[in-house]
């Protein structure tokens, strides 16, 4: 029998032009013709994916279970391996399951590639206040290239959980607050991943994650419960994923959190009422590490046969390492539980992603070990990271136009715990970056400067973490001032000090939630000390979450917010202080006063008592010892020119539904420099049917400028763009007055007025 299927295998796939991986209905009669000739195991088998190795997002695995789990690839019911990389090593991975089970399925190898593959570029929340889509997608696309040729078929990104809380270790992961700039984001993040194709071999499959609302967990605590209306799941949650999903993502990823009481990896309304259902999704859907197991302690499966049972029912289609579909769907479906269309749907979406990634014609096409040494770290790619990360870098202060630095001649002061590392550049979630690999700021620095400049170094401090790993819970440093003395001379006799303090890469991330975001250890007493020996201080930030920066946004002249730039973090960062790149960077997440503001948002709705009512009354919505205001809104970022804009101005006061409305203003460098701006539209709904945010991004442009120059910026807006979940539960726009905002960040804009006509009939959702 075994010989039989193999040959039928052998001469329907690989040589008949019509089903090839590009065909859509060439995949559909591969992935059919296969499906016939499964038994109910093997089908559940590629349900199943395992982790090969010890692995910092799940327990280690005993001998026994790592024999168990080899002698299930040989025998075909395992339907993708994690966390095996290298060509040759999914080369001998894959020969496992080709060349030793009955129908010789190939498996897909998958990795958290995240920033990067080996070449790292900025972290994604540093990468998306860089608010540009083409250097986001290259970033994606070398990410892609580089891990395909490490035998990579699938990666687990882009993250798109919209958040508000800076306290949640993972914000790092995604793009921030604002659900249209996730979603352009999450779109360009696909796009540079997939490719146009998925057949080439410099591609992989993305994965749109978590699904959903993972980002609002409570308390900024990660793997927390949600509690989330319909309206916000609808309005700030969801639209990142569906931008994900049209711009053709291969899979998506449930979430640790429950919605409503129920854990999204039993969630069947969200898996296939949303997910399937109203987007069409045709990949398929993956567990989180453990999640479908987790249904037991959430309290809604008393054990692991019913966690698979509810998690199959909502439409989670792989089970990634808890065993739950491998051990006990067999005997789910044969009892009649489990329809075996239900397996049969699942199974077919996974076969389907096999055969768009060619893998059917060569299981091995991606195991080029050539290839693989070619680019990785490759000095195009390592170009490449130099110049998203200085995109990525957002000026924060300025003040007295301290930058940019003089390179030719004085002498500068590189002082920090952060300034001479070369390894938390690289970030949380590294992939395959090797340890130490990053170009530190004062490596960045002495490149930079000519024979006239004096460079001296000073630690001063170390960072307040350690000793600490990955898997490991920092250790707070409660003082060191060890090396105060030695950074307070440096300072006393540099003409300008660089300071670069911020967080430890593996201080945000998953499973890294703070209840502080201030700086930690002694940092703010060695930054005081300096500055008091000498007040040109420029502190460079890298860090991975905003921070609360109080004191320091008060008295430090120039702040650069640097984030966890990647592998070429102090060419970039360099770049920019010496005024070789004029920084454009934009916030995309609002910088709060103080811990207590959280979770803090831009687009927060107005509430029945918004401003300060007459005479200094308290009964309004406010906070009595600290402002409702951020210390930095969402959008902000300076530049070393400076912008003047016009009046904005409308084409039309009424537009109706089928009607588009020209936003214009006109935006002049009014400094002395060339330098680029993101101009950014906003709109506010007056009234709806539910209560509406009192503004929401819904464009922006970036604009390069030299001294003196004018340019015309126009926006487009139509009912499409003004839509939103009414409260009829239907996605669209409502007729009435609108407010459009235009300006350079969510707080300093300018506006005007329309209205959008009613149509025929009662307004829509009242």
């Amino acid at each position: 029998m075994k010989t039989t299927i193999a040959l039928l295998l052998f001469f329907v796939f690989p040589i008949a032009p019509h089903v090839r991986a590009g065909n859509p209905g060439g995949d559909a009669m591969r992935v059919e013709t296969l499906l016939k000739n499964m038994t109910l195991e093997e089908k559940i088998g590629q349900l199943n994916q395992y982790s090969n190795t010890f692995d910092v997002t799940g327990p280690a695995q005993t001998e026994a279970a790592d024999r168990q789990r080899l002698q299930r690839v040989r025998d075909g019911l395992v339907g993708s391996l994690l966390n095996v990389c290298g060509a040759e090593e999914t080369r001998k991975a894959q020969r496992l399951a080709v060349e030793h089970s009955r129908l010789g399925i190939p498996m897909l190898f998958a990795f958290d590639v995240i920033h990067g593959y080996r070449t790292m570029f900025p972290i994604p929340l540093g990468e998306a206040a860089s608010w540009d889509l083409a250097a986001i997608e290259l970033s994606a696309r070398i990410a892609a290239t580089e891990a395909a040729a490490a035998g990579l078929h699938w990666t687990f990104a882009p993250m798109v959980d919209v958040t508000r809380d800076a306290r949640w270790g993972r914000v790092m992961e995604g793009a921030g607050e604002d659900p249209y700039l996730h979603a352009v984001i999450a779109a360009a993040r696909v796009r540079g991943f997939q490719g146009e194709d998925l057949e080439a071999t410099d591609t992989v499959a993305a994965c749109a994650k978590h699904f959903a609302a993972y980002g609002f967990a409570e308390a900024g605590r990660d793997y927390n419960t949600v509690d989330i209306s319909e309206h916000t799941l609808r309005n700030a949650v969801l639209p990142p994923f569906q931008a994900a999903v049209e711009a053709g993502v291969a899979t998506v990823m449930n979430s640790f959190n429950d919605i409503d009481g129920v854990p999204t990896t039993a969630s069947e309304l969200l898996q296939r009422g949303i997910l399937k259902g109203e987007w069409g999704f045709q990949g398929f859907v993956i567990s989180d590490w453990n999640s479908i197991g987790e249904l037991v302690p959430h309290g809604v499966a008393v054990d692991l046969r019913q966690a698979a049972l509810l998690a199959m029912t909502a439409g989670s289609d792989m089970d990634m390492e808890s065993s739950a579909y491998v051990n006990h769907l067999v005997d789910l479906v044969r009892s009649g539980v489990v329809p075996e269309a239900l397996i049969d749907d699942a199974v077919r979406r996974v076969l389907t992603l096999k055969s768009r990634l060619g893998l059917f014609e060569d299981p091995y096409r991606y195991c080029d070990a050539q290839r693989e040494k070619k680019l990785l770290f490759s000095p195009k790619h390592r170009a490449a990271a130099r110049d998203v990360a200085r995109k990525s870098i957002v000026l924060l202060e300025n003040r007295n136009h301290l930058l940019p630095l003089d390179k030719t001649k004085g002498s500068i002061a590189v002082i920090g715990p952060l300034a001479a590392d070369k390894d938390v550049p690289l970030g949380n979630w590294r992939a395959k970056a090797i340890a130490g690999s990053a170009v530190s700021l004062l490596e960045g620095i002495q490149a930079a400067v000519g024979d006239g400049v004096a460079v001296r170094h000073a630690q001063g401090a170390p960072l307040g973490l350690g000793p600490g790993n990955f898997m490991n819970e920092m250790v707070l440093n409660h003082g060191d001032r060890s090396g105060f003395a030695q950074a307070i001379e440096a300072a006393r006799q540099a003409e300008t000090v660089v300071m670069a303090i911020g967080e430890e890469a593996f201080q945000t991330g998953e499973g890294r939630s703070q209840v502080d975001i201030r700086l930690k250890g002694v940092q703010m007493d060695l930054l005081k000390a300096v500055l008091e020996v000498n007040p040109r201080v420029v502190v460079v930030l890298m860090n991975g979450r905003p921070l609360v920066l109080d004191w320091m946004a008060d008295k430090v002249p120039a702040i650069v917010e640097a984030w966890h730039l990647g592998s070429e973090a102090g060419h970039a960062i360099a770049d920019v202080l010496f005024g070789d790149y004029n920084p454009s960077g934009k916030l995309p997440m609002s910088f709060p006063r103080h811990v207590g503001q959280l979770p803090l948002y831009y687009n927060h709705k107005k509430t029945g008592r918004p401003d300060p009512l007459p005479d200094d009354m308290v009964f309004w919505s406010h906070y009595t010892d600290e402002r409702n205001t951020p210390r930095y809104p969402f959008g902000y970022g300076l530049s070393y020119t400076t912008f003047s804009y016009s009046q904005v101005t409308v084409s039309a006061a009424e537009i109706g539904f089928a009607d588009e409305l020209r936003v214009h203003t006109t935006v002049t460098n009014t400094g002395a420099r060339a330098g680029t701006e993101i101009v950014q539209l906003y709109v506010r709904d007056l009234v709806g049917s539910v209560t509406r945010p009192v503004r929401e991004l819904k464009g922006f442009q970036k604009v390069r400028l030299a001294p003196g120059a004018s340019r015309k910026v126009t926006f487009t807006l139509d009912a499409k763009a003004l839509a939103f979940y009414t409260r009829g539960k239907k996605w669209q726009a409502e007729p009435g007055e609108f407010l459009v905002f235009v300006g350079p960040n969510s707080r300093d804009l300018r506006e005007a007025r329309f209205t959008l006509r009613e149509p025929h009939g009662p307004k829509p959702g009242k």
